[in-house]
């Protein structure tokens, strides 16, 4: 019997380069993600700081002057903690596309995987078949041939 061959293995060999590719992608936009996330944590202890160290010298006394110059620093922190945060949602939401790409790739792949299963078991099914057929004929064959020299 001729050798297993399944005709979308072309096909499954592009789903799964695509399937690679598209993991690959998810994989360097979780990075930004979590990179984007240091930098907004970052940009809140920054923010945090400020704010203690006015909170310290309003207590020791502090010029109006030099309120008026914490109080524009922390609304300057507070716009860029606003800013980072807008980045943050942004690559999270170029995330979740970018997961829900992977998923429907792989919802694909594994279609085309489990034909292949369904044909490769119906392939070994008839294999198997074949062979009991022809080891029947060899034992039918060996039979008359002992019923003959008998």
């Amino acid at each position: 019997m001729k050798k297993f061959k399944f005709s979308l293995d072309s096909v499954l060999s592009y789903k799964e380069q695509v399937l690679e590719a598209l993991q690959g992608e998810h994989a360097a936009i979780l990075a930004q993600v979590r990179e984007q996330e240091g930098v907004l944590e970052a940009a809140w202890q920054d923010y945090r700081d400020c704010d203690a160290e006015y909170s310290r010298r309003k207590a020791e006394g502090i010029t109006i002057t030099d309120a008026m110059v914490y109080q524009n620093g922390l609304r300057v922190l507070e716009r860029n903690i606003q800013r980072e945060t807008d980045k943050l949602e942004e690559l999270r939401k170029k995330e979740d596309a970018k997961r829900q790409e992977v998923v429907d790739a792989k919802i694909d792949t594994s279609s085309i995987e489990k034909l292949k299963e369904k044909k490769l078991d119906l392939y070994n099914k008839e294999v198997a078949k074949s062979e009991e057929v022809l080891i029947d004929e060899f034992v039918s064959s060996a039979r008359v041939r002992a019923g003959i020299s008998a």
